[in-house]
């Protein structure tokens, strides 16, 4: 069969063709409080909400979401938990797996919506296992299947506190060629990036932390072309606040060279260590106030069935977003997602233009 009439590219021409009715950019609701860079319509087991449920709770208070699934399957072993089924990483000793058909599953959700409602949201592909020099191909394969429809890749995690040992196989390193090729492909697409990587490894001793940092830095180096977030600024469950955690962070925001890298204010584990005491409040709002386009508020809530669970994150912020000046609280929670969801949103459509075709 010829490249021309392949069945799969005919479903991507047609895809095209419907999205192209969608309105390219949302308008917000009138005085909605913040844009969502971190929310997972899924949990490790691949369930949750729909995404008409996750529109009922933005309601007027949230102007535009990512939208994205968790990449990795708990498995459920008979041997192990018998008949009680593990819904969560840390309530099974059985391995993880990567679930591509995710990708599929959000890309779905998406278009069953209405084309205002799509305008709010932003999907992101997550299915693919960073390790493998294939995942490159998958981003790729998906775009040219579900065009019109992903703004980015991730939420996906190279090193993660107890969720990398997990992973069967093993996981990704930072240094595995397959993750250049992918951040490669991504700055090529015009992909924004959220990555997951600890600053250090759990309980690891202060003289480990360096070593760490320099190879994700030299990561994030080698790819000035792509847009990336690091997710909770490299911190966990577990993983604390090293010493000089904000110097740091103040390394990548001074460098001229990675003005690219982001920070994503998401998850209640850093809420609680940023919202300590009045000390860490103002260090940390200190820094935002510097670099107020660098940052950008997130939920990451997982399938979320109320809004006291999905609020809660951003209420929790409360101490810091009354630090902040009025112009970098509206940028980190609502003018930075717009600015560079929009740029990758565009590009994407570009890049899908001349190959999704």
């Amino acid at each position: 069969m010829s490249r021309r009439s392949s069945p799969l590219r005919t479903a991507a021409i047609a895809m095209a063709t419907f999205c192209l009715a969608a309105p390219a950019f949302a308008r917000p609701p009138p005085g909605c409080d913040f844009n969502d860079s971190h929310f997972h319509l899924t949990n490790y087991v691949q369930e949750g909400i729909t995404a008409a449920d996750l529109l009922k709770l933005m309601g007027t208070r949230v102007c535009r979401s990512t939208l994205f699934g968790i990449p990795l399957q708990q498995e459920w072993s008979y041997r192990e938990s018998g008949e009680v089924a593990p819904t969560y990483y840390l309530e099974a000793d059985a391995p993880l797996y990567y679930y591509s058909f995710v990708d599929a599953a959000i890309a779905m959700a998406y278009q069953a919506l209405p084309a205002e409602d799509r305008a709010r949201l932003d999907p992101m592909i997550t299915g693919f296992n960073p390790a493998d020099m294939y995942a490159a191909d998958h981003v790729r394969r998906v775009l040219t299947l579900f065009p019109g429809v992903f703004t980015g890749i991730g939420e996906f995690s190279v090193h993660k506190e107890f969720v990398s040992p997990k992973i069967a196989g093993g996981g990704a390193a930072l240094s595995d060629p397959s993750l250049d090729r992918l951040l490669d492909f991504a700055g090529e697409a015009g992909l924004i990036v959220i990555l997951h990587n600890d600053m250090v490894r759990p309980f690891a001793k202060e003289a480990r932390v360096r070593p760490y940092f320099a190879q994700l830095t030299a990561l994030y180096a080698r790819h000035p072309k792509t847009t990336i977030i690091w997710a909770h600024a490299g911190l966990g469950r577990v993983v604390q606040p090293v010493k000089g955690h904000l110097a740091y962070l103040e390394e990548i925001l001074a460098n001229p060279a990675m003005a690219n890298i982001y920070f994503d204010l998401s998850w209640d584990e850093l809420a609680k260590y940023i919202v300590a005491n009045e000390d860490t409040v103002a260090a940390t709002a200190g820094l935002i106030n510097r670099y107020p386009d660098r940052f950008l508020f997130g939920t990451d809530v997982v399938a979320p069935r109320t809004p006291e669970a999905y609020f809660g994150v951003y209420e929790m912020y409360a101490p810091l977003w009354a630090k902040l000046t009025p112009e970098a609280r509206e940028k980190v929670l609502k003018a930075n997602y717009t600015r560079l969801f929009d740029a990758a949103r565009s590009r994407v459509r570009a890049w899908e233009g001349i190959n999704a075709r």
